[in-house]
């Protein structure tokens, strides 16, 4: 996984704030089954996302891109993978259809994905009854680290 994070850096991404199902192509996932993600630490992965934002940063600089650029990585939890992207908007405009809050703390969103044990299962004997409740509570914000791939200077 941690050779699949930095081999992104490599690949060229899609800048282009009028297509954005363009861009969509930027986004990755990463999935490890449990027993590969105890042999990982949650400091080498996150080293290897720094690695990666700084080098698409680069790779931005040397386009000649202008605009505003993004990159983000979250945890998805109902598919329990870890996943990133790189875009043109602002990190208080990404496009979730779920809520979501910017976090500068990239180590605990790796740290939920590293733990996460049963990505998007849940074993028959854990279920349990749930009431059904007279209003629905408000989901809890996802956490998004997001990174300005804005070439520095500018």
């Amino acid at each position: 996984m941690l050779k699949d994070i930095r081999a992104m850096a490599a690949e060229r991404i899609v800048l282009s704030p009028e297509d954005q199902d363009a861009e969509h192509a930027n986004t990755t996932w990463f999935g490890a089954p449990p027993h590969e993600r105890m042999g990982m630490s949650a400091d080498e992965v996150v080293t290897a996302f720094e690695d990666t934002a700084v080098a698409l940063r680069e790779q931005v600089a040397a386009s000649g891109y202008q605009g505003t650029a993004t990159f983000y990585v979250w945890h998805d939890l109902q598919a329990g993978q870890l996943r990133c992207s790189a875009c043109t908007r602002k990190p208080s405009d990404l496009s979730f259809s779920v809520p979501y809050q910017v976090t500068d703390d990239l180590h605990a969103i790796v740290v939920e994905f590293l733990v996460d044990r049963a990505p998007g299962a849940i074993q028959w004997g854990a279920l349990e009854p749930v009431p059904y409740p007279e209003s629905e509570p408000e989901p809890a914000a996802m956490a998004v680290w997001a990174f300005d791939l804005t070439p520095l200077g500018r």
